[in-house]
């Protein structure tokens, strides 16, 4: 079901996906300050719903986006702090306030400069062309990264090869980032969004509440580091384990049948 407030981000919920669609082809999806709360809003909604299992972000056009339009920020960025959030929105980029809880895939073609690339670095998983081309160009307009780029790149990547994009401000590929470890699969631009669609399906059919422990898990470590992670890597499991869907998962093993979780 589509629920759109405004032509420049569509919302779709099905199959227990919510699906984010930026719509701004003409701009090159460029990310004004209106989408952006448009975005933060939709992964409220997805963390906050419990119909919903798993978001995908992704763009109409030959392109992801060529990052922020600059002249609608400069205003917001001259000020030193980040945009506030309205309680009922959740940070796209992963530094203020709440954190998504549930998965994001994202799908990318063509060119995702900046806001793009730092939104991919704080998705779960990543599909995209060989020809797309990345880049944290903020170096070249006279700013530097402050999506968690500077971060989150260098983590991915490797420090050395990181800064070595960030500080030039030059491109690199779908297929180098592929091969580095950044991108989860590679496939064709017509073939991007329906591949992205396949594995947010696969995750909606698994156990919701298994689903978002191991996300939480991951992301402890990532945030807080692996011996912060490790100990706290039970603390989900008596829920999980007196849930429904915990004996649905024994119940579809001894039974020799696809599960049926209902995320309780």
């Amino acid at each position: 079901m589509s629920e759109n407030i405004s032509d420049k981000v569509l919302i779709e919920a099905s199959d227990h996906i919510l699906t984010i669609t930026f719509n701004r082809p003409e701009k090159m999806n460029a990310l004004d300050p209106e989408s952006f709360y448009l975005l933060a809003q939709a992964l409220y909604r997805l963390h906050t719903e419990d119909d919903l299992r798993v978001g995908i972000i992704q763009a109409n056009g030959p392109h992801f986006t060529a990052g922020l339009e600059l002249e609608k920020w400069a205003p917001i960025f001259a000020k030193g702090t980040v945009p506030e959030l309205p309680q009922d929105h959740i940070d796209p980029y992963g530094i203020n306030g709440e954190k998504l809880s549930k998965p994001l895939v994202m799908a990318v073609q063509g060119i995702c400069y900046t806001s793009g690339l730092e939104l991919l670095l704080n998705t779960d998983i990543r599909v995209a062309t060989a020809e797309a081309r990345f880049a944290q160009l903020e170096v070249k307009r006279g700013i530097y990264p402050c999506g968690g780029g500077t971060v989150r790149l260098p983590e991915e990547i490797g420090w050395a090869r990181a800064q070595r994009y960030l500080l030039t401000g030059d491109e690199f590929t779908g297929q180098q980032a592929h091969d580095w470890g950044m991108i989860t699969e590679l496939c064709a631009a017509e073939d991007v969004q329906s591949r992205a669609r396949e594995l947010a399906m696969k995750v909606a059919a698994a156990a919701p509440l298994g689903v978002r422990s191991a996300l939480k898990s991951s992301k402890t470590a990532r945030l807080l580091g692996d011996t912060q992670a490790l100990q706290h890597v039970f603390d989900d499991m008596p829920a999980v384990m007196s849930s429904d869907d915990a004996m649905e998962g024994v119940r579809s093993f001894l039974e020799r049948r696809p599960a049926e979780f209902k995320g309780r």
